[in-house]
């Protein structure tokens, strides 16, 4: 064994969890309690990010108001990108694409004011802020999962809409919108596979050796 490692039990659980999480569209109300909704937010807060500048901020949604228009604003861009998708118009519209008004606990993800002034790490990649609060998203994404509950990552809005209606300073800009709460069941499979939309690329076509496409 590798020093250090974690015990072969803790390991398959890391993996299982990884291999389990899936963006959940389908959510059965209920709950989160406040202590655990408070363990998966400090997951998301130790997230690895550049030059410890920790680009993420969350708003939860409380008010059944702005819930539903936050729903509306999705709506709208659902049915936006539907006409863009020309034959697979109908195939889309029929796709379920968020659990806004299902979900226990509604999460808005978004990058804060004044990142400019963050140049560690970011001089010629400044879309590192924006991977750093990914992998926030993520850690929250696969602490739900371990706790049992269901998180879906809603991406279709326009962000300058949603950051005026959540009071965004001007150079911030919302980011995800994230449906969490107890579900029925996980899919077995991702729901685009499920549903006949997409289907996943193996390993090996996405892997390359020294220099683009060599394997």
């Amino acid at each position: 064994m590798i020093e250090r490692a974690f015990s072969a039990t803790e390991r398959d659980a890391v993996y299982r969890v990884i291999r389990e999480r899936r963006d959940m569209r389908h959510f059965s109300g209920g709950t989160v309690e406040p202590e655990l909704l408070g363990r998966l937010l400090q997951a998301a807060h130790q997230a690895p990010n550049v030059g410890l500048m920790q680009p993420w901020r969350f708003i939860r949604i409380q008010d059944a108001d702005l819930r539903e228009q936050i729903a509306q604003l999705v709506e709208q861009e659902r049915r936006r990108t539907a006409e863009v998708l020309g034959e697979r118009k109908a195939q889309f519209l029929e796709l379920k694409v968020e659990g806004i008004r299902e979900c226990a606990e509604l999460l808005v993800a978004a990058l804060p004011d004044g990142r400019e002034r963050h140049v560690f790490g970011r001089r010629t990649l400044p879309e590192m802020d924006l991977a750093s609060l990914a992998c926030a998203i993520q850690n929250l994404w696969l602490a739900a999962r371990a706790e049992g509950l269901g998180m879906g990552w809603v991406s279709l809005f326009d962000p300058q809409a949603l950051g005026e209606l959540l009071r965004l300073p001007s150079d911030a800009r919302a980011v995800a919108v994230l449906c969490l709460g107890p579900v029925h069941a996980f899919y077995e499979r991702p729901m685009l596979v499920e549903e006949g939309w997409a289907t996943e690329r193996p390993l090996s076509e996405l892997l390359f050796t020294n220099h683009w496409g060599e394997s």
